[in-house]
């Protein structure tokens, strides 16, 4: 069963102004995560920072957090941006 990747708006505008190579990063992970769940050991220094939410590095200074619920199939990217203002 594939995942529902979730993003709010206000993500776009940073988006925008990470360096192109983070943004393919952080399309590729969207799609890893729509196909195969929230585990993505395969990217740049991924781990799980919660009980259900995880995070990985886009490029040197730029990461994404997301989360899902355990039985569930919603994944809601929490934040991308930069790894000094970080929720974790």
């Amino acid at each position: 069963m594939k995942y529902v990747v979730n993003m709010s708006k206000k993500l776009n505008r940073v988006i925008r102004q990470m360096p192109r190579n983070a943004q393919l990063t952080l399309r590729n992970l969207i799609i890893d995560i729509a196909e195969k769940g929230p585990v993505q050991p395969k990217y740049h220094n991924y781990s799980k920072i919660g009980k259900v939410t995880y995070h990985c590095h886009l490029a040197y200074s730029w990461i994404a957090c997301w989360r899902c619920e355990d039985g569930k199939y919603i994944v809601e990217v929490e934040y991308v941006g930069s790894r000094e203002k970080a929720p974790y």
